[in-house]
């Protein structure tokens, strides 16, 4: 019948014309690097660095140098206050921490570069009496965001010239690590440096191959 047979072809048209749009729209991830975000190599680390140094720019350096050493989650980082870093006012070479995420302790250590620009970011009377490792310039919240630090680490990556959308918080927690198991195969001391609380969670996160993995004389059975 032409009635229902014109009702049954406008609708198929209408599908038709639905799913030539949806296909049409580009993926969200069109032309961006999703996945993990790749870890610095040791001269992007330098480079970094040496352009903090000559901004003078102390407590991005601090934050930043803690940030490879500490390898910590932003969470983590962002909270971390002077008595966690500074004792006797002296700052410490093995810090110990209890994570947020895991509710896990892991250690860490400081070398000492990094301690003596923690010294000297601590040093100037404007932080005196300040609670928090790196505050927070606006008066109603103790401490940087996450969300400021994601922004910071932008910045830092695009000043070196590198393609932001392929790197983030997660690139400075993954550098010491990343060069860690590359130079030892050592994947226990790489889950004990990240504080993981399973070996294949830091398989995933260096992305490294389980053959490679179950390979190295140094790794452990998993």
């Amino acid at each position: 019948m032409p009635g229902i047979g014109g009702r049954n072809g406008g609708h198929t048209h209408a599908k038709s014309s639905t799913s030539r749009r949806h296909s049409e729209k580009p993926s969200w991830n069109k032309g961006k690097i999703v996945g993990q975000k790749r870890p610095l190599l040791p001269k992007q680390v330098w480079g970094i660095r040496a352009r903090l140094e000559l901004a003078g720019n102390l407590r991005d350096l601090a934050l930043f140098n803690v940030a490879i050493d500490s390898k910590l989650r932003g969470c983590d980082l962002v909270t971390l206050t002077v008595a966690d870093l500074v004792r006797d006012e002296r700052v410490r070479e093995r810090v110990s921490l209890i994570q947020r995420k895991t509710n896990k302790p892991v250690q860490f250590e400081l070398t000492e570069n990094t301690r003596d620009t923690v010294a000297e970011w601590i040093k100037p009377s404007e932080m005196r009496g300040c609670r928090f490792m790196f505050p927070s310039r606006f008066h109603d919240r103790p401490h940087i965001s996450t969300r400021q630090y994601g922004r910071l680490v932008r910045d830092w990556v695009t000043a070196i010239d590198l393609e932001p959308s392929g790197y983030g918080t997660h690139s400075l927690r993954r550098t010491k690590a990343a060069e860690i198991y590359r130079k030892t195969g050592n994947l226990r001391a790489v889950q004990l440096l990240l504080g993981h609380t399973k070996v294949d969670s830091t398989v995933r996160y260096l992305g490294v191959e389980l053959e490679d993995v179950t390979c190295s004389p140094l790794s452990p059975r998993l």
